[in-house]
């Protein structure tokens, strides 16, 4: 397999499409690799900071990590599909520390992207979960409950140490994971002030 199309599927597998190569053209449509469904095939979802007035799935995943972990970096949007940002939340780890599914799904990808170790999970509102760098301990296709374990953080990714990162994935495109995890920011108030 050439490189252009190894990248090519790490890519899809991760619901990127697209092309970072120059002539090289992007995949017809993302197939997630159990039983060869399309990612179009899953359900639309709407994302309360995406769309406002709709908020069913705010403050619907558990936290990946237990105890909560700090954020250690926040996602930032990019301003095209392969401009600069940060397609998720960096997460206080440590070497070792299970990763817990941030919801109900299936196990939709295991394998080593650009090094690190990847898992994913398809949920029943059409929202992919990544995380990495993890050792992961289920095979693909195996169905899995919200806070089960996924495997093991692994690895260092971008952030220079051990952390985990989360991504959230709506058809093709990064969305952030923050209003989807429970547990709003603190918010202070002014002394004396009622909420």
């Amino acid at each position: 397999m050439s490189t252009s199309s190894a990248l090519r599927r790490a890519l899809a597998v991760l619901g990127i499409t697209g092309s970072l190569l120059p002539g090289v053209a992007a995949p017809p449509q993302v197939v997630l690799p159990v039983a060869g469904v399309p990612a179009a095939a899953l359900p639309s979802v709407d994302l309360p900071h995406q769309e406002p007035g709709v908020d069913r799935l705010r403050r619907t995943w558990a936290w990946p990590l237990e105890p909560r972990p700090a954020v250690t970096a926040p996602f930032v949007a990019p301003r095209s599909t392969w401009g600069a940002g940060h397609r998720g939340l960096d997460l206080a780890a440590r070497q070792g520390q299970d990763v817990l599914a941030v919801d109900d799904g299936v196990v939709t990808h295991v394998g080593v992207i650009a090094g690190r170790g990847t898992v994913s999970v398809t949920h029943t509102s059409g929202l992919r979960s990544t995380y990495e760098p993890v050792d992961g301990a289920l095979p693909l296709g195996t169905r899995v409950g919200r806070e089960e374990a996924l495997g093991v953080v692994n690895g260092r990714t971008h952030c220079g140490g051990a952390c985990l990162h989360l991504g959230a994935v709506r058809g093709a495109g990064y969305v952030d994971p923050r209003p989807l995890l429970t547990g709003g920011p603190v918010i202070l108030l002014p002394l004396g002030a009622r909420p």
